[in-house]
């Protein structure tokens, strides 16, 4: 049996700000984004090439925007994507090199952080 992690929640204080700023700063593809009743909005944004997607909305649940931490995507230039965050006016670290990989770190707008790996060569 395959279990899959297909959907991850991401805490916002602004749904339409997070969203923005995830589709059109960050490059992620805007899935969903129902209103199901007053109280309840369902956004469902997804990276690139991702086979999982992460969730934001109203009444959803109890975490705090800002909260979520660890959150990673894994890229195959580090270079390349740093150089297209940067371009696409996020926050981003410079590249760090450690023997498990080169990452650069961005955090969204209430706070939720990122990091972005590309592995090491292990030919």
């Amino acid at each position: 049996m395959d279990w899959r992690l297909e959907l991850v929640q991401v805490p916002v204080s602004d749904v339409d700000r997070a969203k923005r700023f995830y589709t059109e700063q960050v490059g992620f593809k805007a899935d969903h984004d129902y209103q199901v009743t007053d109280e309840l909005r369902f956004v469902q944004l997804t990276p690139p090439g991702s086979a999982c997607s992460i969730a934001m909305g109203t009444g959803l649940g109890e975490m705090k925007p800002g909260s979520q931490e660890g959150l990673q995507l894994v890229v195959d230039d580090i270079q390349a994507a740093r150089a297209e965050l940067v371009e696409r006016d996020v926050e981003v670290s410079g590249v760090q090199v450690f023997d498990w990989g080169a990452f650069v770190f961005f955090s969204d707008p209430d706070g939720n952080s990122w990091a972005v790996q590309q592995l090491p060569d292990r030919s």
